[in-house]
Parts: structure tokens; C-alpha cells; sequence
């Protein structure tokens, strides 16, 4: 039998929890919480955590999709312990490179007789749901080929069958555990039905592989999403007819849209691809995500350790989380005003006039940083500040007109004078003009930015072009 490493083991010791993705589309935000939560409750408890990527399903499989996962964990900061690209004894940590492991554990299973062939068609098992539907009664496996004689199944074969491999499920007994979000759970195990463990391809089926895996890796603990609590009783029944250790499993609330539908396209963005093209700040969707669902009384910009400390699983909701991305751009103008110019000069590189000097670009910066949640929200700026004297809309253009030739010529002089220092030009035009507070400010503000509202005009001053202010001042001397 393959080996699949010593459960004695220091990573067995260690305890674990894990992500397995199927890697059949991007990674979108649901997929991005349930990875976040395993990787605090594994750093919270000193646990490894394991990265596992479930592409059994080869038709839906693409190379790509794996790709862009490992980046959005890395753009997210949830470095795994053992997985692709960090294999250990416990690996591989790709499910179609483990075809062999699976084989071993069916082969267990059909010598203690837990497993039998299925020949029934898709379409003799979809007559089979339709006659329980009419009956009232709940669609399960009907058991047709459950006690089928050596002679029967022998027969169907030779007739080229494919045969699918069920579970025998135990009657009358009642599968119970522990939930770590939703508490005690039961299942009745006459309500379930023999499942399919190995399609008719020969590949093994998720509850399967899933289950023999995370025993295998050393998983002792799991947070999934509540679309999977059903399936917990049949991985249980084949864990315990193979005597492999069961993690502890919880179930976290599935996310919803506003409209109460399931988060999808029609919201908006929902890949981590998305928000991270769009300039969302990873540490922006950690905080979202740890408190979608999950409560906390620590309403700080939180890093990764700061969050595994605060996570707890008696705090996660039991009732759908709904997804609120104005919530999201709050995290989000909060990590932007914790970056350093110079990240903030990163962040907004791709916007930045090509060729600009690290000064101009410090103090483009420091002028506009304030006022930004999304890089988007600089462009406008960029314009403004190094596109030239901005044209002004008629009613801002009457402003500047009162405001009179005098009252520019003095702007005009003092900022050639002061190198553009903003208290020496309001200063100027105060004295000349007599104008104070809205009527001293705002037509200076539109002669120079063509904007009533922005970055203060102070910083946008400093930032603009040696020699500009005067020149737009100048306009209406």
C-alpha cells in the first residue's frame, strides 16, 4: 500500500487545519474567508496550515485557475506549511497526483466488504428520484444494485457496464458529532443512502478522497462553508470504516449579495483577482473578511497576527453574511492612510506621469493621499496637476471673474515670490483684496484646480510644476 506518512509524525503531532480548492474558476471572495479562517484558527493554535488543491475533476481543471490561486494567497499574506511548492512526507498536496493513494484505500474498503459495484444509468437513477419525489419522499439511492449476486454483477459487466463504486451505509445507526460553528449535529443514517465513492471513470469522488486526505495530512481541524455540513456523515462513515482519524469540522455561513441572493457577478466583483486590479489593499480585505461573519469587538486595522489572536469560533455567525462593499472601501480608506509615502507612491506608480522625479511624485502624494480609498480616485488629480491649467465650468468661471484682475496679479506676485508658498499668497490677496474665508479661498482654489472640493489647496500648491501656479494665477490678472 502506498504510504502515507507516520501518524505518529512530528506534522501529526503539530495538529493542522487546511484550504482545498478546486481549481475550476477564479478565487472569489467566499473562497478567500474560508481560506483566511483555517489560516488563523492554524496560526492562532500553533497548528500547520495546509494548502490542497482539488482538481480530481479534469474537465473543469485549468492551469491557469491554479496559478492565479497560489498568487491570491500570496497577495493575501496566507503562506501555507505544506502544500504545492512546499511538499513534505504528507504530500503530494495535488489530489490528481494521488491517484495511487486513492486506489490503496478503495482497495482496503472492498476487502472488508464497506463498498459494492453500481451499474444503474444516470438515467434509470434520475427515473429513481423522480418516483420518490411523486411518493413524497426525500430522493436517495434506491440500493438497486446493493445486493446484486457475484453471477448478477459478473453479467453486467460483461454487457460493458461501467460501474460506479458506492458506500455500503450502515443501517439504523445515527451519525452524531460536533459542529464547530453550528454544534451538536445528527444524521440518521437510513436518511442518506449509498453514495458514490469512485466514479465510473475510475476516478475517486469528493467525499472520498476529501475525507482520506485531511486524515492522511494530518488535518485536525476544518472550517468549511455550510454547503458542506451534508456531506460530513458520509466522510465520517468512511473514516470509521477505515479506521483514520476524524477532524473536527465546522461549517461558516455561506455570503450573500445585498439582495439577499447568493454572492455572484451580477454584484460586482467578487474575484480577489478583481479587487486586487481594482487597487484594493490586501490588508483592506482581511479586515472585511474577518468580520464578515465572524464577530469582533476589535474594530482596528488588524495584521495577520493581530487577527489570529482576535479569531475565535465561538464568535462565528451561524446566519448568512451579507456582502456590503461600502463596508469594504471603510477597511479600505483605513489601510490606505496607514501606508508610507513611499508605499503610497507604489500603489500609485501606474498613474504617475512616466518619468517624474521621486520629489514631485512625494509631494503629488502628500497632497492627494488624504482623500483617496481606490488609485482610481487619483487620476483626476494626476490630470489637474500636471495636465496644464484646468478650463472651468461657466458658473466657477463667473467666481474667478469677481474676484477681479487685482486680486490675481497679487496671487500671481506672491507665489513667484515665495516659491508658491500657500500662507504667503493668501496673505498677499487678503491684503490687496480685503476678501476672507469662501470669498478669499474658493477663487483661488478654481483658478488652480478647476474644483470646488478636493485635497487641501495647501499640499496640491507644493505639488504642482515649478512655476505653474503662477501661471494659472496669472490667467485672470
Amino acid at each position: 500500500m502506498a504510504q502515507m506518512g507516520s501518524v505518529t509524525g512530528q506534522e501529526f503531532s503539530r495538529g493542522a487545519t487546511r484550504f482545498a480548492p478546486s481549481p475550476s474558476g477564479e478565487m472569489h471572495l467566499g473562497n478567500a474567508r474560508t481560506a483566511l479562517f483555517n489560516y488563523l484558527l492554524a496560526r492562532q493554535a500553533g497548528e500547520r496550515f495546509v494548502l490542497r488543491i482539488e482538481d480530481t475533476d479534469a474537465a473543469r481543471t485549468r492551469s491557469e485557475y491554479i496559478e492565479g490561486l497560489l498568487a491570491d494567497l500570496r497577495w493575501l499574506g496566507l503562506e501555507w506549511d505544506a502544500g504545492p511548492g512546499r511538499e513534505d512526507a504528507l504530500g503530494p498536496y495535488c489530489q490528481s497526483q494521488r491517484t495511487a493513494y486513492y486506489t490503496d484505500w478503495l482497495a482496503r474498503l472492498e476487502d472488508l466488504g464497506a463498498v459494492y459495484p453500481c451499474f444503474c444509468t444516470a438515467l434509470e437513477l434520475e427515473a429513481s428520484r423522480r418516483a420518490q419525489r411523486a411518493a413524497g419522499r426525500p430522493p436517495r439511492y434506491a440500493g438497486t444494485c446493493r445486493d446484486l449476486s457475484a453471477p448478477q454483477r459478473a453479467r453486467k459487466r460483461a454487457q460493458g457496464i461501467a460501474a460506479t463504486l458506492r458506500f455500503r451505509v450502515p443501517l439504523g445507526q445515527r451519525i452524531e458529532f460536533t459542529d464547530l460553528v453550528h454544534g451538536p449535529q445528527g444524521f440518521l443514517s437510513d436518511d442518506i443512502g449509498d453514495f458514490v465513492i469512485r466514479r465510473a471513470d475510475g476516478s475517486a469522488a469528493f467525499f472520498f478522497c476529501n475525507a482520506v486526505d485531511d486524515a492522511s495530512m494530518g488535518v485536525s481541524r476544518v472550517l468549511r462553508g455550510e454547503d458542506h455540513l451534508a456531506n460530513t456523515p458520509r466522510q465520517l462513515l468512511v473514516l470509521a470504516a477505515l479506521g483514520l482519524p476524524v477532524p473536527s469540522y465546522g461549517h461558516v455561513s455561506l455570503i450573500l449579495g445585498p439582495d439577499g441572493a447568493p454572492l455572484s457577478k451580477r454584484h460586482g466583483a467578487v474575484s480577489v483577482r478583481e479587487f486586487r486590479e481594482r487597487g484594493y489593499r490586501p490588508e483592506a480585505l482581511l479586515n472585511y473578511l474577518f468580520r464578515l461573519g465572524h464577530s469582533s469587538s476589535n474594530h482596528a486595522l488588524l495584521g495577520l497576527p493581530e487577527l489570529a489572536h482576535a479569531f475565535d469560533t465561538g464568535h462565528l455567525g451561524r446566519s448568512s453574511a451579507h456582502y456590503d462593499e461600502q463596508q469594504l472601501r471603510v477597511w479600505q480608506k483605513a489601510a490606505v492612510h496607514q501606508l508610507t509615502p513611499q508605499q503610497t507612491r507604489g500603489w500609485l506608480a501606474a498613474l504617475l506621469p512616466e518619468g517624474i522625479a521621486a520629489a514631485a511624485a512625494d509631494a503629488f502624494v502628500a497632497a492627494v493621499a488624504p482623500n483617496l480609498v481606490l488609485p482610481q480616485d487619483a487620476a483626476p488629480w494626476v490630470r489637474i496637476v500636471f495636465g496644464g491649467p484646468p478650463a472651468l465650468e461657466s458658473l466657477d468661471e463667473q467666481v474667478v471673474r469677481e474676484a477681479g484682475p487685482g486680486f490675481f496679479a497679487a496671487a500671481a506676485r506672491a507665489a513667484a515670490a515665495s516659491a508658491s508658498d500657500p500662507a504667503a499668497i493668501m496673505a498677499a490677496v487678503r491684503t490687496a483684496s480685503g476678501r476672507k474665508g469662501a470669498q478669499l479661498y474658493m477663487p483661488l482654489r478654481l483658478a488652480l484646480t478647476g474644483c470646488r472640493h478636493g485635497p487641501e489647496l495647501g499640499p496640491l500648491l507644493k505639488a504642482l510644476p515649478a512655476g505653474e501656479a503662477e501661471r494659472r494665477l496669472a490667467r485672470f490678472a
